[in-house]
């Protein structure tokens, strides 16, 4: 049972890192609206900030299958 909660609260990390990517999508939009002739340097900035963020994520979920099945 205790596993199930520690699983459950490393997932909250997850949740975080849905936050922080759609706040690195909306400013990235934002930008692009603004100074269209950046689209390319804004559009490589984004790709490797959402990567950077969902690898928080998937790292969250290895720790919570770990969390659940070796403890």
């Amino acid at each position: 049972m205790e596993a199930a909660w520690a699983a459950a609260i490393v997932m909250f990390v997850a949740l975080g890192s849905a936050i922080g990517e759609a706040w690195i999508s909306t400013s990235a939009i934002k930008a692009m609206s603004r100074n269209p002739e950046m689209y390319s340097n804004l559009r490589t900035t984004l790709i490797l900030g959402c990567g950077l963020t969902e690898t928080t994520a998937i790292y969250s979920l290895v720790v919570a299958i770990l969390i659940i099945f070796v403890l």
